[in-house]
């Protein structure tokens, strides 16, 4: 299929590319990777009138540390991230995720930006902001601001970004002193979209849980430093709450039943690698 016809705005600065957003609105749709919405323009499933490619923009391809955080900008490539020698030390909830994230051919290409803003239910960067409660930093002509990673992604594949805004960067805390993180995912094949992902954190007095491909966005959980049927009991009512999915890939009581263990394997790992 060939996608409906559009406007291409190759945009040389951030302005621009606000300026655009700021005329066109709900019309418009942001690239920069590209490899989550060109099959949807392929598709029809998306019909922008214009299409703004901020790829090229000077400012936006390097991943920096701010503080605490470290800071993922707009044109940063998912592979890019991944091979950061740092990321492991700085943050290894981050460092095992990536991998799953896609194919290598599409990380080469796809921003983790991109993946944030398409906001799908089983993809790994907004699973892993909702576990590390991350930021998400928006900017339009009107104004910048913070949303905290709880508050932005609304449901499936949709977000609280306004129609006029981009995702300028994302932020993700870095690692704690005392605090063991694990991940891993069910899918049908490596690089495809998850059946469940888990993404564990724990700390000197909480554990936190967060799964992804169940509910229609991801979900986080926190409880004390619980064992044995305790843990069982949670990670059960967890699983309940989420109102499992049924598809062709999994059904619901499937979904259920890897939160209850893939969930306990990530706290039992993350909290094995407290330091």
């Amino acid at each position: 299929m060939k996608p409906a016809a559009f406007d291409y705005i190759r945009a040389a600065t951030l302005e621009e590319a606000l300026a655009g957003l700021a005329q066109h609105g709900a019309e418009a749709r942001i690239m920069a990777g590209g490899q989550s919405l060109m099959p949807m323009l392929n598709m029809r499933l998306a019909k922008p009138a214009v299409l703004i490619d901020i790829m090229g923009l000077p400012g936006l391809r390097d991943v920096k540390r701010e503080g605490d955080m470290i800071l993922v900008p707009a044109g940063v490539r998912q592979a890019q991230l991944l091979a950061r020698p740092a990321l492991r030390a700085e943050q290894p909830l981050l460092a095992a995720a990536l991998p799953w994230l896609g194919h290598y051919q599409t990380r080469a290409r796809g921003t983790i930006c991109g993946s944030a803003a398409h906001a799908d239910p089983s993809a790994e960067v907004p699973l892993c902001l909702i576990a590390l409660e991350g930021e998400i930093r928006l900017r339009s002509k009107r104004r910048s601001r913070v949303v905290q990673a709880a508050e932005f992604f609304t449901g499936m594949m949709t977000t609280a970004k306004a129609d006029d805004e981009l995702i300028e960067a994302v932020a993700f805390p870095t690692a704690r002193a005392g605090t063991g993180y694990a991940f891993e995912e069910v899918a049908r094949r490596q690089g495809d979209f998850a059946i469940v992902g888990c993404a564990a954190v724990v700390d000197e007095t909480q554990m936190h849980l967060a799964v992804a491909g169940v509910a229609d966005m991801p979900e986080r959980r926190s409880w004390p430093l619980l064992e044995g049927s305790a843990l069982d009991d949670a990670l059960n009512a967890f699983a309940w709450e989420l109102d499992a999915r049924e598809d062709i890939h999994a059904t619901a009581r499937y979904r259920r039943d890897l939160v209850r263990d893939l969930g306990r394997k990530m706290i039992v790992e993350a909290k094995s690698c407290r330091s």
